[in-house]
């Protein structure tokens, strides 16, 4: 664009994060007149010094300006009649690997053993207002996986694995707004991922996909060690040029499959731990260095600490930080508390929130070498079992305020809390083994000295956060993500190991798909 210029800036937030006063400034440096229009190219929020500020990138023109869509182009030929793929799972590896299969000539049939956005919708309101747990149908299990009820961040490390612009199109192009194209850490949030979500699975039938809901794959179909298809928990059959195994971290029955039919799977390192509440007020004071927040979004942290504990070193790190967001009951069987984080879009809850889990190794778990691959997961469930056993009644989950498990003291009150279910006062060392509540507290105490204030009373920790991601890994080859020893299959997303958020497991649908199209052409 010839008669366009190009701005790199540092701004006040007042200005940087307000349209109205970025026009008035850049009109009063004489860089932008009544005529001209503006677009940001790139925002970043800098709080590292006490006075905080915004990196901006804008772009002045004299025509009007949007952001294009460079990497993704709507397929709009019909694969009712192409051959069949068979996608177990509609999370966002599923559906993603169904926009591929679509865009390289296959037919995605996608298996989703939850219910559909609206029908999960109701299941949820009875986990929250009742405490009724429905196994296929809950924040872990239906349209979208996790992702849909959760806090809808969308940044990731995992930028060699894929294309993360075409991931940002794709979902603008269904309805995320445009911000999340420039924006360094760019949300979406769980009030408009439904929508997101229902969008994708609409091009996915309009072009010739099909989405079976409320179905559940109970055996895979494999001859001479090839994959074939899937079995249903009614029998049917459906049968493919391959099947991608995108089922998320919390599908054990999957995991336990694949170890009643001899594929090959793997124990891999995960973190399990609690979910601690901050009053939101009080990490905005921490991170902005003032008493009022003014345009800034609701604060967030991220937090590591390296934990020594019998000779030995383990990662303590935040996980999944909600600012300005919601707890919310994440058990998939009634009988288990997990718990996990979630926001909306404008992030205006009162609270923060965030996973602080302990890594966890398999040298951790010599109790449970029974089991085999299945090592962490059991350890996982009794953990999960132990929590619920701890309360007296459905999805009330066990707290203590953080003070009080620094000091093994008996919380006689909670605060208020963003869990719905409800709270009752534990002492989460009766819950969570030694090995994680010393590190836990070490980590605490670090996070503490580096956050003054964060160490209090005044927040509480819920119990407990333990689907960080899978305890199991399901081997492929690094090239053609095939599965080391079962042909066609190709395991996929944070289910099998090879992803951890949003982006990533979308990614890895995307590249699972375009491996199968190579491997197997049409």
């Amino acid at each position: 664009m010839s008669d366009s210029r190009k701005f790199e800036l540092v701004l006040s937030p007042e200005i940087a994060l307000d349209d109205q006063n970025l026009r008035a400034f850049l009109k009063g440096k004489r860089w932008l007149s009544d005529e001209q229009y503006f677009l940001v190219d790139r925002r970043s929020i800098d709080a590292r010094r006490l006075k905080v500020k915004v990196n901006i990138s804008l772009t002045i023109s004299a025509i009007p300006l949007r952001h294009e869509f460079v990497e993704y182009q709507p397929a709009t030929k019909t694969v009712e009649n192409a051959p069949k793929v068979i996608i177990v799972g509609a999370g966002p590896a599923g559906l993603f690997a169904a926009l591929k299969a679509i865009s390289l000539g296959f037919q995605p049939v996608v298996i989703e053993r939850g219910k559909d956005v609206r029908g999960r919708r109701r299941d949820l309101a009875d986990v929250n207002k009742k405490g009724i747990v429905n196994p296929e149908s809950n924040y872990c299990f239906g349209e979208g996986g996790a992702g849909t009820y959760s806090d809808g961040k969308l940044y990731t490390r995992a930028t060699k694995r894929g294309n993360v612009r075409r991931i940002f199109e794709i979902l603008v192009a269904h309805g995320a707004p445009e911000d999340i194209l420039f924006e360094a850490h760019p949300h979406i949030g769980t009030n408009r991922l439904p929508k997101i979500v229902t969008a994708i699975r609409e091009t996915i039938e309009a072009l010739g996909g099909t989405i079976h809901f409320n179905t559940r794959v109970d055996q895979f179909i494999i001859e001479d060690r090839s994959m074939a298809g899937v079995v249903t928990q009614e029998g049917q059959l459906h049968r493919g040029v391959g099947v991608i195994l995108a089922t998320g971290h919390s599908a054990r029955d999957i995991f336990n499959l694949c170890v009643d039919q001899a594929i090959k799977i793997e124990s891999k390192p995960f973190a399990l731990g609690v979910r601690v509440e901050h009053p939101q007020e009080q990490i905005d004071q921490i991170q902005y260095h003032s008493n009022e927040r003014g345009f800034l979004p609701a604060a967030s942290y991220s937090m590591v600490y390296q934990s020594k504990l019998a000779g030995k070193e383990r990662g303590v790190f935040s996980f999944c930080m909600c600012p300005g967001g919601f707890i919310v009951p994440a058990a998939t069987s009634p009988d288990e508390i997990v718990v996990n984080g979630m926001s909306p879009s404008r992030r205006d809850s009162k609270y923060a929130n965030s996973g602080i889990v302990v890594a966890i190794e398999d040298q951790d778990l010599k109790n449970f070498d029974y089991f085999g691959p299945l090592a962490g997961m059991e350890f996982q469930a009794s953990i999960e079992k132990r929590a619920w056993q701890s309360v007296s009644k459905g999805q009330v989950a066990p707290a203590q305020r953080l003070e009080d498990f620094i000091r093994r003291t008996h919380s006689p009150s909670l605060n208020a809390s963003s869990y719905q279910p409800g709270l009752e006062s534990v002492d989460m060392s009766t819950i969570l083994p030694k090995f994680i509540t010393e590190r836990l507290k070490q980590g605490f105490r670090s996070f503490g000295r580096k956050m003054q204030g964060y160490l209090t009373n005044e927040a509480q920790i819920i119990g407990i956060e333990s689907r960080t991601s899978s305890p199991v890994r399901i081997p492929r080859d690094k090239m053609t993500c095939e599965h080391q020893e079962v042909k066609r299959l190709f395991p996929c997303g944070e289910g099998a190991g090879y992803a951890g958020g949003i982006v990533s497991a979308a990614m890895d649908g995307e590249r699972c798909m375009d491996r199968l199209a190579q491997l197997y052409p049409k």
